[in-house]
C-alpha cells in the first residue's frame, strides 16, 4: 500500500467517524440519516482507500453508538461491500456513477435494515424503509452531488 493510500484511508476513517458521532442524534436508530454516508460514493474517484476508510470509520462510530457487536461488524461490512460494488461499477460515466450510488444505498439498506429490525424488534419493512430513506438522502442526493462536483473539477484525483 502506498503512503498516499494510507493517508487517504486515515482521512476518510476520521471524516466518517466524526461525521457519524458528531451527528449521533440522526445517525443511529431505525430512521437515520448518516450524513457521513455521503462519503461512500467518493470511492468512484479516490478508489479503495475510501472503502477501507469508511469501513474503519464505521467500526469506530458504531462502537460509540452502543448497539453492540452486530452493528459494529454489520455496518462496517455493509460500507465496505457497498463501496467495492460502486468502485467496480461506477467509474466510467455519470449514469454508472449514479447506479453505483443506488447500489450502495440498496446494499446498506438490506444489510443494516435487516439487523436493526432484529435489534429494535420492529417489522423488517419499517426498518428497511427507514434505512432506505436515510441512505437515499445521504448517498444518492448529497453524496452524488459531491461526487459529481469533485469529478467535474477533478480535485485530488
Amino acid at each position: 500500500m502506498k503512503s498516499r493510500d494510507i493517508v487517504v484511508t486515515a482521512m476518510f476513517t476520521t471524516l466518517y467517524a466524526l461525521g457519524v458521532t458528531l451527528l449521533a442524534p440522526i445517525s443511529f436508530g431505525i430512521f437515520q440519516i448518516r450524513i457521513a454516508d455521503a462519503l461512500l460514493p467518493l470511492v468512484m474517484i479516490y478508489g479503495l482507500p475510501v472503502a477501507f476508510g469508511t469501513c474503519f470509520g464505521c467500526i469506530i462510530a458504531n462502537f460509540y453508538g452502543g448497539l453492540g457487536p452486530i452493528d459494529i461488524i454489520g455496518g462496517s461490512i455493509a460500507n465496505f461491500l457497498a463501496c467495492i460494488i460502486a468502485y467496480i461499477i461506477g467509474r466510467d460515466s455519470r449514469v454508472k456513477r449514479f447506479l453505483g450510488c443506488l447500489l450502495e444505498t440498496i446494499i446498506i439498506t438490506i444489510i443494516v435494515g435487516s439487523y436493526l429490525s432484529f435489534i429494535f424488534n420492529v417489522p423488517i419493512e419499517i426498518s428497511l424503509l427507514g434505512l432506505f430513506i436515510g441512505s437515499f438522502i445521504s448517498i444518492n442526493i448529497l453524496g452524488f452531488i459531491v461526487l459529481e462536483s469533485l469529478h467535474k473539477i477533478k480535485i485530488l484525483k
